[in-house]
């Protein structure tokens, strides 16, 4: 990908979203305290590759982390991201490990 993705994030829907002439990329999630749980990752079928999925995580997560809030990933493929990407590993809560 060599654009950009600028997110917007919806905190009525409480979703992370990058909007495309065919769809919506979306991560959804719960906030709880400090904790942002994401829980589904919804790609438009255009959009689905890794490629564009690793770019739009990173985005999310790069967002999240200058919100000084810590990350529960609940949907596999954000977990599997994380395992692969150990540079994000500090936003994870004290004593949860993927």
């Amino acid at each position: 990908m060599d654009n950009e993705i600028v997110i917007n994030d919806n905190e009525f829907l409480r979703q992370f979203e990058y909007k495309t002439a065919d769809g919506m990329a979306k991560i959804e999630y719960s906030l709880q305290e400090r904790k942002i749980f994401l829980t589904k990752l919804i790609v438009p079928d255009t959009l689905d590759d890794d490629t564009f999925k690793d770019a739009f995580i990173r985005t999310v997560l790069d967002s999240i982390q200058e919100r000084n809030l810590r990350v529960v990933p609940t949907s596999p493929k954000i977990a599997s991201f994380l395992r692969k990407h150990k540079e994000y590993k500090d936003l994870l809560p004290v004593g949860v490990r993927i």
